[in-house]
């Protein structure tokens, strides 16, 4: 399944992703960005399951089973840069400006806003079509809801 995802993102005219593929793809940026500092935090798995259940309607045990599914699609997926591109492609860009406000709740999930986990949010933000102004927006009310 993993690798039929991967390669519709990468098809030479990928498609718009059906719902559930879509979902995937988001959450597995999710994880990316939780991974970017080396430090995989429990508050970042956490987070990333709470987002999920949130945004897609999901009780905390189907939730916790896309994440899981996610970390596989990000472990197998190809560098950051194409596999954003082709998430971009492929989901609209409403969707991806909400992914973009949930990538700044992750950052911020352990209270530490690590160099690298910065330098990966700005490249996937500016790549899914998001600009820096739209992105700081995006992070003031993440950290606006984090309280």
């Amino acid at each position: 399944m993993l690798r039929d995802i991967l390669a519709r993102l990468f098809a030479p005219q990928p498609q718009p992703l059906a719902a559930a593929d879509a979902r995937l793809a988001l959450a597995a940026l999710l994880v990316r960005i939780a991974r970017a500092d080396g430090d995989y935090a429990a508050e970042e798995v956490a987070r990333i399951t709470r987002i999920l259940s949130a945004r897609y309607g999901l009780d905390p045990d189907t939730a916790d089973a896309l994440r899981r599914e996610a970390e596989a699609l990000e472990a197998a997926a190809p560098d950051t840069v194409r596999f954003t591109r082709a998430i971009k492609d492929a989901v609209p860009h409403d969707e991806r400006a909400a992914v973009v406000e949930a990538l700044w709740e992750v950052v911020l999930a352990d209270g530490v806003r690590e160099p690298e986990e910065n330098a990966l949010l700005r490249l996937t933000a500016d790549l899914l079509g998001i600009n820096d102004r739209d992105s700081n927006i995006l992070r003031k009310r993440a950290e606006a809801r984090l309280g």
